[in-house]
């Protein structure tokens, strides 16, 4: 039995399989954690999410930015972005089972040695806290309201935590926090913008992991979102995000062992030419 963390798929089905076969996954005894963003961009959102379907019984799934778009997007709450790659799965005869297990996936999700999200922590928080944050978004999505939520995820404010926020901005602040954070200010104040190399974070910002103090420093968190960053295993940080989409690799981790497997982006992933990252 073996677990493996992967990092961000969005929708290259042929590099998932690819690397499934590499690490020889078997979901009779082993089991997967998926960083987020396993749909959109790339070619098999449809395809990757109906094998996450089919294996979820051996799967632990977070969240992340594109996985949320999907469910806006399905809402008819905002127009596909150019460079989606939804319409198939959108079109598909069992669309609406396929998302209804996607609403039901978790933001955070923690065992007794890793923390996995998809994006980011805020320094304030705990991993306690952050499992307790990411239960109230989680009972928005599930609950009869959520779409009410859906409606009003979208945006850059409150763009930093305290404790008495309430409402659909604290759930917000949670979300963007968890599924779109890279850099944030000393005091947690979240930039959204930036997506580049580690060189170049603006100044008055800090990569959200190397913020001094940080509540989570203790634990070993696990995440994707950041393709710049590439692979980080470093202070209890792993970063997992290998850029397969864009021409890099995809990436996964043994848990028990900490050895890194990569396989090469698959030319039958790409889609109609990209030309920004996000």
């Amino acid at each position: 039995m073996a677990t493996y963390a992967i990092g961000d798929i969005q929708g290259c089905y042929y590099a998932f399989q690819a690397l499934l076969l590499r690490i020889r996954f078997n979901p009779k005894v082993d089991q997967l954690w998926l960083v987020g963003d396993l749909i959109n961009r790339g070619s098999g959102s449809l395809e990757v999410l109906r094998w996450c379907f089919e294996h979820q019984d051996s799967l632990k799934v977070v969240l992340g930015n594109h996985d949320l778009h999907a469910l806006v997007v399905a809402a008819g709450f905002v127009r596909a972005r150019k460079g989606d790659t939804l319409d198939a799965l959108l079109d598909a005869r069992d669309s609406y089972e396929l998302l209804d297990w996607l609403r039901n996936q978790r933001l955070a999700y923690q065992d007794d040695q890793y923390l996995m999200v998809h994006a980011g922590l805020l320094p304030q928080w705990t991993a306690k806290q952050t499992l307790s944050l990411a239960t109230e978004v989680e009972a928005a999505l599930r609950g009869d309201g959520y779409l009410e939520f859906l409606a009003n995820m979208y945006g850059n404010l409150p763009n930093y935590w305290h404790d008495e926020l309430t409402g659909l901005d604290r759930l917000r602040v949670i979300t963007n926090a968890m599924t779109r954070l890279r850099i944030c200010s000393a005091q947690g104040v979240m930039e959204f913008d930036f997506k580049g190399e580690l060189p170049d974070v603006p100044i008055g910002y800090i990569p959200w992991f190397d913020v001094p103090n940080r509540a989570t420093q203790s634990s070993q968190v696990i995440f994707g979102h950041w393709s710049a960053l590439g692979l980080q295993q470093r202070d209890n940080v792993y970063a997992l995000d290998t850029g397969c989409l864009w021409g890099g690799q995809l990436t996964a981790m043994n848990l028990e062992t900490k050895e890194i497997t990569q396989v090469q982006s698959h030319p039958l992933d790409k889609p109609i030419k990209l030309k920004h990252k996000s």
